[in-house]
């Protein structure tokens, strides 16, 4: 499964729970779980602002996707862990805390919807009475509109609220190179052989390579695409690391001098070092999206509360759009859609955030595939990864 790492500063940690310490309460009439660093403090300082001065928030940030998940599966077997011969031993205190209550919102990457979906770990949105849900492009509607099994369908129900996204870059070292690049086939230049570092992503590596020979990140069968094989050897020679979580390293200290990863990785990253550039690829590139979604109830679909529909509504409203582009390292889905006026001129000035519409039209999620063609992905990258 495809996974992203975020990281946030001990300040914003701090200001997050400073902000809503005072609003918590045993009973909140809004409780999220968030990515930390997904939801800046001053989003919530401005929704803090709009609603009723007696409502109480209780927004509490997990450092990875992976530990939501877990959340997501823990609250769905709560009961079940109370079972078997354990029940009958003599209570002891335990080292780690009890899970969180149920959350009315918790924040899901778009390639864990299948599996949330599948394990029916959440529940659908009732987006009759979200007025801003008409202003989400319908590229962002087309992604969280999905059949019971998590597959994509047109008139399917709505499993999630995207409100923050960013894409795959290639960042490089401007002090290395004396040129500069700008599409995935940049990676192919003997130049930049053993200079290279990739994530350890089958979807990501294979996708920018289908993306190369002018196919889709989603192609469905593999062995269509006769060059495919020869292009993955090729660019898996002028790879000098792998890695998900330490492929930014090794840009940082000149061991090579591009790296492919992820937007709001870089994006921190490149505001710290003036010798780091990046790029969105020309020929497009893939699309990863943060999104709400309900935890699924015990007794049942349960109707969500008037503070949660506010809170959806603020996410895709300008003021909130405006703050999640400029201080989460991503953009809003609603960036491209609300009147340029409206928008901060450094969001409008950062091609990274800002993409120009002829790129971003080739840009693509990484829709789910069945079984069988996950299945051709994962030998197609043994076989290279073994070569």
């Amino acid at each position: 499964m495809l996974t992203r790492r975020s990281f946030i500063t001990t300040t914003s940690i701090l200001a997050l729970g400073n902000l809503l310490s005072s609003c918590a309460s045993s009973k909140p009439d809004l409780r999220i779980l968030l990515l930390q660093g997904s939801i800046p403090p001053q989003v919530l300082k401005a929704f803090r602002q709009q609603v009723s001065s007696e409502a109480s928030l209780d927004f509490k940030p997990q450092g990875q996707l992976k530990e939501l998940f877990s959340l997501l599966e823990t609250w769905q077997n709560k009961d079940e862990k109370k079972k078997g011969l354990l029940q009958n031993l003599p209570k002891i205190p335990v080292i780690n805390p009890p899970p969180p209550s149920l959350s009315d919102f918790v924040t899901l990457g778009d390639v864990w919807l299948t599996e949330a979906i599948e394990k029916e770990l959440i529940e659908p949105l009732n987006m009759t009475e979200i007025k801003q849900w008409e202003t989400l492009p319908f590229r962002w509607q087309r992604l969280v509109k999905r059949d019971k099994q998590g597959n994509l369908q047109e008139n399917g129900l709505i499993w999630g609220a995207p409100y923050r996204w960013g894409t795959t870059l290639m960042a490089y070292r401007s002090d290395k190179l004396d040129w500069q690049p700008q599409d995935w086939s940049d990676l192919w230049d003997e130049r930049l052989s053993d200079r290279i570092s990739l994530v350890d992503q089958p979807r990501e590596v294979i996708g920018l390579t289908l993306k190369k020979l002018g196919q889709s990140y989603n192609t469905k069968n593999l062995n269509q695409v006769p060059q495919l094989k020869t292009e993955l050897l090729a660019l898996n020679k002028q790879v000098k690391y792998y890695s998900s979580q330490h492929y930014l390293q090794s840009l940082l200290v000149g061991d090579v001098w591009v790296s492919v990863g992820w937007s709001n990785e870089i994006i921190p990253l490149i505001a710290r070092n003036r010798n780091i550039k990046a790029v969105v690829p020309s020929s497009g590139t893939a699309i990863w999206s943060d999104v709400w979604v309900k935890p699924k109830a015990k007794e049942g679909q349960t109707e969500l509360s008037q503070t949660a529909k506010q809170w959806l509504n603020f996410c895709w409203q300008p003021q909130a759009v405006n703050l999640i582009s400029l201080f989460a390292d991503a953009a809003s889905p609603v960036i491209n859609t609300i009147d340029k006026k409206e928008l901060a001129p450094d969001i409008i000035n950062n091609p990274l955030l800002f993409i120009e519409s002829a790129i971003f039209d080739k840009c693509e999620f990484l829709e789910p595939l069945s079984k069988q063609v996950e299945q051709q992905y994962i030998n197609l990258w043994k076989e290279v990864r073994n070569s």
